[in-house]
């Protein structure tokens, strides 16, 4: 099981964006309850730009495992678009 996550992990380095991400999303249909799978999947959401699925992926592994990195990511990403928001209000 770790090692098909490091595999992940190492197609993630290597940019293999949508291959990573086919195989997260099959990693997770067998393994719903690893956070750490939802979390590289919501890092590669964030990656994207796709917010919303970032959050969604980051909520999830939080669901899993509340003292994940997850808690952190999900965390950054709303500051970082609060802070965006905000600032379209002020133009």
């Amino acid at each position: 099981m770790k090692n098909r996550l490091l595999e992940i992990k190492d197609l993630i380095r290597k940019g293999e964006v949508n291959t990573a991400t086919m195989l997260l999303d099959n990693y997770i249909s067998r393994n719903p309850k690893n956070d750490e799978a939802y979390y590289l999947l919501g890092n590669l959401y964030r990656k994207q730009g796709n917010w919303q699925m970032a959050l969604n992926n980051y909520s999830e592994a939080i669901e899993r495992n509340p003292d994940g990195p997850a808690v952190q990511a999900y965390s950054m990403l709303m500051d970082i678009l609060n802070f965006y928001n905000k600032d379209m209000y002020n133009q």
